[in-house]
């Protein structure tokens, strides 16, 4: 669908849009991209200059978030910017091999966070969205009709914003989830991290690297430009605040206490210290407020899941907004939101803490169980498999109503299609795809939700499952 994409201002001065985002990062980004390009009028609210900063803790673009990219056109642009990992090693006695993953990408891409910003900025800003910085949200009040912003700019001037919903992607100190209330309950599980990029002398093996020992714990992965993303965890110094001044030699005798060498590491081009909360809010909406990625979960860097798990929650809203925009569907349909995706943060909180609190094992009964426990996950394929789904995004799926086939839920898997393309391909234009005989009928509710813009299109080998593709990559409905 295509419309316009200005922001009209009242006469009073009030700014109005169909969709406000409040934060700029690579979740806030993604679903700009997508409404606008839906041609929903979306303005995105920034509290930041209008630079993009490479002081980011993301390092990791996993295979699911990878196909999500690819279903919009850039994830083979991605991919030149940084390597291919096919390896996880945690606590060295514990390797998970991803090259046998069922995706075109069957890797980590370890690539800054900065890269996937800039690919996703450009695509939300050719289809239109509107970009406001230095905008700091001061107030958030709905009704029945929508919402309003108030937004204060660094300069101390106050503007008005007013939309049929608002989507808070504005991080871990979200104001739009304090101006709504929501409680954010958790803990911290981990303080006085220390994390750099920086140069080595000699480098480990390229893959992505856990292990702890000798009261402390380090974690490394390798850039695409030369630079390794290494931190790490001192015991001795667990209690040192965040604000707390930080050095390379510090962050040097975390990883040889953890690795046994600190690899000659040199020329840092960025150190911080910071610490690690597993919180999650009861509900990702309140009325016409939506909240996604960090302003919703937070959880340790342990396995690379953050920015995954905020790109992907906006993979599920941004078309349901849409469509309830658009008249396709009802209010109600937002509801799923929270059914699908408030499921899948409580269980990342859980995956990526029990990584940081085996890495934190220190006494012997502790250490013993850590491997007796990596021994029989290497053993079991099934668990590891699990273990795997879980980390790369690929083995999660949505709840499907009682008796539905059992692709209904699941991400769909990507194959040829009759025209010669690809079914995540196919999926670039934003809308549903149908991969069925030419004399398939959806049912009515169904038919309505994917409108007139259904692409309809078969698989080119015969034996291909009948199925309805969601604009996000899952499947809403099939048969055979």
């Amino acid at each position: 669908m295509n419309g316009t994409h200005e922001t009209r201002t009242t006469e009073h001065g009030t700014i109005s849009a169909d969709v406000v985002i409040v934060g700029a990062g690579p979740t806030g980004l993604l679903l700009a991209g997508d409404l606008a390009a839906a041609g929903i009028q979306v303005t995105v609210l920034e509290k930041r200059p209008a630079k993009i900063s490479n002081l980011t803790r993301a390092f990791g673009v996993h295979a699911r978030t990878l196909e999500v990219l690819d279903a919009r056109g850039l994830a083979d642009e991605l991919i030149p910017t940084g390597r291919k990992l096919t390896q996880l090693r945690l606590f060295s006695s514990l390797s998970l091999d991803l090259s046998g993953l069922p995706s075109r990408f069957p890797f980590l891409l370890s690539t800054p966070q900065y890269e996937v910003e800039k690919l996703l900025r450009r695509r939300a800003t050719e289809h239109g969205a509107t970009f406001v910085h230095d905008a700091e949200v001061t107030g958030v009040r709905q009704d029945s009709d929508g919402v309003t912003v108030d937004v204060e700019s660094k300069d101390g001037e106050g503007s008005v914003y007013r939309a049929a919903y608002v989507v808070g992607a504005d991080g871990v100190r979200s104001a739009v989830r304090k101006a709504l209330g929501q409680p954010f309950p958790g803990q911290s599980v981990i303080s006085s991290i220390v994390l750099a990029d920086v140069l080595l002398e000699s480098e480990p093996d390229l893959t992505v690297a856990v292990r702890g020992g000798d009261g402390a714990f380090g974690f490394m992965i390798p850039f695409g430009d030369g630079y390794w993303r290494v931190g790490g965890w001192n015991r001795e110094r667990a209690e040192i605040p965040d604000d707390a001044p930080t050095s390379l030699d510090e962050l040097r005798e975390i990883i040889r206490r953890a690795f046994g060498s600190d690899f000659g590491m040199h020329d840092e081009r960025w150190i911080s210290r910071f610490h690690s909360d597993e919180r999650q809010v009861p509900e990702y909406r309140t009325g016409r407020v939506f909240l996604a990625g960090d302003a919703a979960h937070t959880h340790s860097p342990a396995g690379g899941q953050g920015m995954n798990t905020g790109l992907q929650d906006a993979n599920n809203l941004g078309w349901k907004l849409a469509a309830v925009l658009d008249g396709r569907a009802p209010d109600s349909l937002l509801d799923s939101y929270q059914a699908e995706r408030h499921p899948v943060g409580r269980a990342v909180l859980r995956s990526s803490g029990t990584i940081v609190r085996v890495a934190m094992a220190h006494n012997p009964l502790q250490l013993a169980a850590r491997w007796l426990g990596s021994k029989l996950l290497n053993l079991a394929a099934p668990v590891q498999r699990k273990a795997i789904g879980q980390i790369t995004g690929i083995g999660y799926r949505y709840a499907a109503p009682r008796g539905s086939h059992a692709l209904v839920g699941r991400r769909a898997r990507d194959g040829v299609l009759a025209d010669g393309r690809r079914l995540y391909e196919a999926l670039r234009d934003g809308e549903f795809v149908l991969v069925a005989p030419k004399d398939a009928e959806l049912p009515a509710e169904l038919a309505k939700l994917a409108g007139t813009a259904c692409i309809r299109v078969q698989w080119r080998d015969a034996g291909g499952a009948t199925q309805l593709v969601r604009p996000d990559g899952y499947v809403a409905w099939a048969r055979g």
